[in-house]
Parts: C-alpha cells; sequence; structure tokens
C-alpha cells in the first residue's frame, strides 16, 4: 500500500498573517485561496492549509526538510534578519543554537500561533533512532 499524506490543516487566528510568515521565512510561493482556507503548497506535492479559528490554538510541530547548505543558511538568514527567536531543541532550552544529527542539522522557531516550525536538513534515520 501506498500512502502519502496530501494537505494538513493549520489552525490560526489570522490566515493572511500566519502563512505569509511561513512563506516569507521559508521562501516559499504565495498562498492560493482554496474555499475558507489558504493553502501554502510545500515541494513534495503536500500542502498546509491554513485555517482560522476563533479562541485558543492548540501548538502543533510541523518539520520541513531543506537541502543541506545553500537552502538551508537562507532560511537560517531570514530567520536571523527578522530576529526570530530559535532553538537547537523542542524544548526550548537551548536558545541561539542549531543541532547536528545524522549529518545535518536543523533548528526550531514559532510562528505567530505559537506552532512549533522545524526545519532540517536531514531526515531521522529511523532505523538507527535519533537522540
Amino acid at each position: 500500500m501506498n500512502v502519502e499524506l496530501n494537505h494538513t490543516i493549520v489552525w490560526c487566528q489570522d490566515k493572511q498573517k500566519s502563512s505569509a510568515f511561513l512563506v516569507d521565512v521559508l521562501g516559499l510561493e504565495q498562498p492560493v485561496p482554496f474555499g475558507p482556507m489558504l493553502v501554502v503548497a510545500l515541494g513534495n506535492d503536500v500542502s498546509l492549509d491554513f485555517y482560522e479559528s476563533e479562541g485558543k490554538i492548540a501548538m502543533q510541530h510541523y518539520a520541513f526538510l531543506v537541502s543541506d547548505d545553500e537552502e538551508f543558511e537562507r532560511v537560517f538568514a531570514r530567520i536571523r534578519q527578522r530576529d526570530i527567536r530559535y532553538w537547537a531543541d523542542p524544548g526550548r532550552t537551548r536558545e541561539t543554537e542549531l543541532y547536528e544529527h545524522n549529518g545535518g542539522r536543523g533548528l526550531y522557531f514559532q510562528d505567530p500561533d505559537g506552532h512549533l516550525l522545524e526545519v532540517m536538513t536531514r531526515p531521522y534515520d529511523l532505523k538507527a533512532g535519533h537522540s
């Protein structure tokens, strides 16, 4: 069986602001309206569909795989230029640090709704485990 993720909803207070933040930081194409949502397409035919919700937004985690050097450096530069806080760990205890694992590197940062976003250059090696 071949099952692939097609899209997921990103709950937010302001879909314009939240989708624009992601597009800006990651250097993605502008979002496309679809019904009540703004859809941000990713490079692997998966989309994040920003949908507004009243009340408190439950924090979610979204990890983005980018190419090692050039693409990561562009994203990291945009994060630093915008003074976005970033961490080497999901518990947010190692601020202003990058992590390294499986021959790659990455970082965590938050979007306007408090979702924890991750940019990484190597996928987890699930057969070997990771720390």
